[in-house]
């Protein structure tokens, strides 16, 4: 919870700039009724919470403000949800009670602060995308989709407010707004929030790529302004002949956007051909429109030759979000490739404010593509077995693919994305119908399970009581339904195999008077080479291995425990020994490291990547398993782990004073001189007083190349140390080296 703080006059002047600003953009969409509500809803927000300050130090009424201006503003929203989005944060802090707000405001903004909350708690629990909390999230989410707006405004403001955050809070929030939030308001249509979202988490997640486009886009503007200018005038002059009313500018691709260009095309900033676009939008009555974009296009592509493979129809059949527009690609001056998009006002607010727009011209008819969509979600999130990450990565795959329009044999009409495939259309259909098929129809014409479908297919499932899923359908499906369906089928059909061999392995050894153990099962799983116990299982009950070669290697094994009884008993206490007493060094002393002061009684271990020593820079990494592994901050693997997982990266730092032993790894390279193993190996334990866990020394031509792993306190013994074996007679060098580097 923020501390309450005084309020400077800046901050003052901050508050009312954006209470006038609101009540501007409110006058402009809505009745004086609203406005007014909306007006009280302010007053209480201000009143209830104006010393609370966010993690940033910005006023939280500040926040809410600008967060409702984005509403109102940017996505287009109405009364309920900018209520919503001022009130929310008032309720959180306790300041009025939901029953109270209910009262004023009535029950649908209720509803949709309950959601905001709910949201809110997740996040304050825990953030990691792998938690069973972040499928309640997308659930929240999936009940109402004015939640998601807000949220994707609230992430919005945070995202030009992240200047006042610190690092660690920089590269987590960016990270985060990067893998979900700015794909959700791609699919949202919220294009422009989309877009400087994604600009805005490359410019913290990726700074140094960010600056060099950013100051080529700069070096380059004169020189392409002019070339917009060019290109534009003879389009001008001749729409304006044809009697159209009309607004006609280019504009400068984004930095994101341009940076996919060149990792696409494996091509330099110079070479992108596409930089830029250019917008023709149309004052026509709605009852023109169509006929006026193309009557552009016809003008477009006679001044200019098209590339007829660039053309993009979002006018007969418009996009699932909404979106509307006529794309094309032509062959301007000094043959240059140039997109050109045909649009009208009305598309143009649908393509910046996505669903509010869309729903204000269509009357609330628009939702029901957007309703499919929401009803996925929760048809896949209810599901028990399903990873929420599978989810995301799922929902992620058809963002920016093109969509086909296919029929089923009755007419309805079916939207699938481009590359979908029969068996996608049948889990479209059914899940049963997909698990049964065996192929299909296509236009009275027999088509595999594997076949993409185009565009105006009529597509007459074929199925079989005899089939069942197979795996390899994985790589037949696009669509995240069918593939959520599918792996389902393939679990259930994989758990009834997996409990059939169990049954079988259990009722044979029963008659042979042995008994099937945990530590027994995992053993065998190894020694068959299997990659888990179903998969050990399942092999069992198809047949593949026999249950008389497990009683063999049951027994067999008994026979060499007898054998080595001794022995290994003697072995595994001194080993036991040894590990137990690092372990213990390492992970043991509770007063060498400080993690995240929001997380308690946490496990944390050392990561065996880097082997951090007292003294390195270091984060702490969320595991899967649980716990806390600790990484250098200059371990090879940070950079993704930032980049993928940044929500489950956390602050850590050694406790002054703190003494324990940590694994060291050195990499000497030197002469093969006669003895400089010992000198070295003196150095470390004679003069240094430090215990060597092992040496190995790989000699050849006269050089020797090896490694050292010793234990040391920090890693100012770790330098001291690097210092003397350098001085022995006879090595070239010493370094430090990671432990998968060896």
């Amino acid at each position: 919870m923020e501390n309450p703080v005084l309020i400077s006059d800046a901050e003052k002047i901050e508050i009312k700039r954006n209470y006038r600003n609101l009540l501007r953009a409110c006058r402009n969409i809505l009745s004086n009724e609203d406005v007014t509500e909306i007006r009280k809803a302010i007053e209480i927000s201000l009143e209830r919470k104006k010393e609370y300050r966010r993690p940033s130090g910005k006023l939280s009424a500040i926040h809410s403000l600008e967060v409702a201006n984005i509403v109102a503003s940017e996505i287009g929203l109405g009364r309920t949800s900018i209520i919503c989005a001022l009130l929310y944060d008032v309720i959180q802090h306790e300041d009025i009670v939901l029953n109270e707000v209910s009262a004023i405001f009535g029950k649908s903004v209720e509803e949709i602060i309950s959601g905001l909350l709910k949201v809110k708690d997740l996040y304050d629990k825990d953030t990691s995308i792998e938690t069973e909390n972040f499928r309640k999230l997308l659930l929240s989410f999936a009940k109402d989709v004015r939640v998601i707006l807000i949220i994707l405004a609230d992430r919005l403001e945070t995202m030009r407010s992240l200047k006042l955050y610190d690092i660690e809070s920089q590269q987590k929030i960016a990270s985060e707004v990067g893998y979900l939030y700015a794909p959700m308001a791609h699919r949202l249509g919220l294009y422009t929030i989309k877009s400087e979202m994604e600009d805005m988490v490359m410019k913290y997640t990726m700074r140094e790529v960010y600056d060099d486009i950013a100051q080529k886009l700069n070096d380059t503007k004169r020189a392409r302004d002019k070339y917009i200018k060019d290109f534009i005038a003879p389009l001008k002059k001749e729409l304006e002949e044809a009697g159209l009313k009309f607004e006609i500018k280019g504009r400068t691709k984004t930095i994101h956007s341009i940076h996919n260009k060149i990792k696409k095309q494996n091509t330099p900033f110079e070479k992108v051909y596409d930089l830029f676009a250019i917008r023709v939008i149309l004052n026509s009555k709605e009852k023109d429109e169509k006929a006026d974009c193309w009557k552009v296009y016809s003008i477009v592509t006679d001044k200019y030759q098209p590339n007829p493979s660039r053309l993009r129809d979002w006018l007969s059949i418009p996009k699932s979000n909404g979106y509307e527009s006529l794309h094309t690609t032509v062959l301007g001056p000094e043959k240059k490739w140039v997109e050109v998009q045909i649009r009208t006002n009305r598309m143009n607010e649908v393509a910046e404010k996505g669903l509010a727009a869309h729903w204000k011209y269509k009357g609330g008819k628009g939702e029901k593509g957007m309703d499919q969509w929401l009803g996925n979600i929760r048809e896949v999130l209810e599901n028990p077995e399903r990873n929420a990450i599978d989810f995301i990565d799922d929902f992620k795959l058809n963002l920016y693919d093109e969509e086909v329009f296919v029929f089923t044999p009755k007419g309805d009409l079916r939207r699938l994305p481009k590359g979908a495939t029969v068996l996608d259309f049948a889990f479209d259909i059914h899940s049963g119908v997909g698990k049964k098929c065996i192929g299909a129809k296509i236009n009275g014409k027999h088509a595999s399970i594997k076949q993409e479908l185009k565009n105006g297919d009529h597509i007459e499932v074929i199925t079989s009581n005899t089939q069942e899923p197979r795996s390899e359908w994985l790589n037949v499906v696009v669509t995240s339904r069918a593939k959520s369906k599918l792996k389902q089928a393939l679990k259930d059909l994989l758990y009834k195999e997996s409990e059939f061999g169990r049954e079988t392995l259990v009722r044979r050894l029963k008659n042979w008077k042995l008994e099937l153990t945990d530590s027994l099962v995992h053993q065998m799983v190894k020694h068959f080479k299997m990659k888990s116990i179903n998969d050990f299982y399942r092999e069992i009950a198809i047949g593949n291995i026999d249950v008389s070669s497990i009683k063999e290697y049951i027994v067999g094994l008994e026979k060499k425990e007898v054998e080595k009884d001794v022995a290994e008993v003697a072995l595994q206490k001194s080993a036991t020994n040894f590990v137990a007493n690092v372990d213990e060094e390492l992970t043991g002393a509770t007063d060498v490291l400080m993690i995240d002061k929001n997380l308690k009684n946490v496990d944390y271990s050392l990561a065996k990547c880097c082997n951090p020593i007292f003294g390195d820079e270091i984060f702490g990494f969320v595991s899967v398993l649980g716990g806390i592994k600790i990484h250098r901050k200059s371990c090879p693997n940070a950079p993704d782990m930032r980049t993928k997982f940044g929500y489950r990266i956390v602050k850590a730092q050694w406790t002054t004073g703190a003494s324990a032993n940590f694994q060291a790894t050195l990499k000497i390279t030197g002469t093969d001189d006669i003895g400089i193993v010992s000198n070295i190996s003196q150095v470390i334990t004679k003069d240094l007083h430090l215990k060597m866990r092992s040496i190995s020394i790989d000699s050849q031509e006269g050089s020797f190349e090896g490694t050292v792993t010793v234990f040391v306190n920090d890693t100012s013994m770790l330098d001291t140390m690097i210092k003397k074996i350098k001085n022995v007679k006879g090595v070239y060098s010493v370094a430090r080296i990671d432990s998968f580097s060896r």
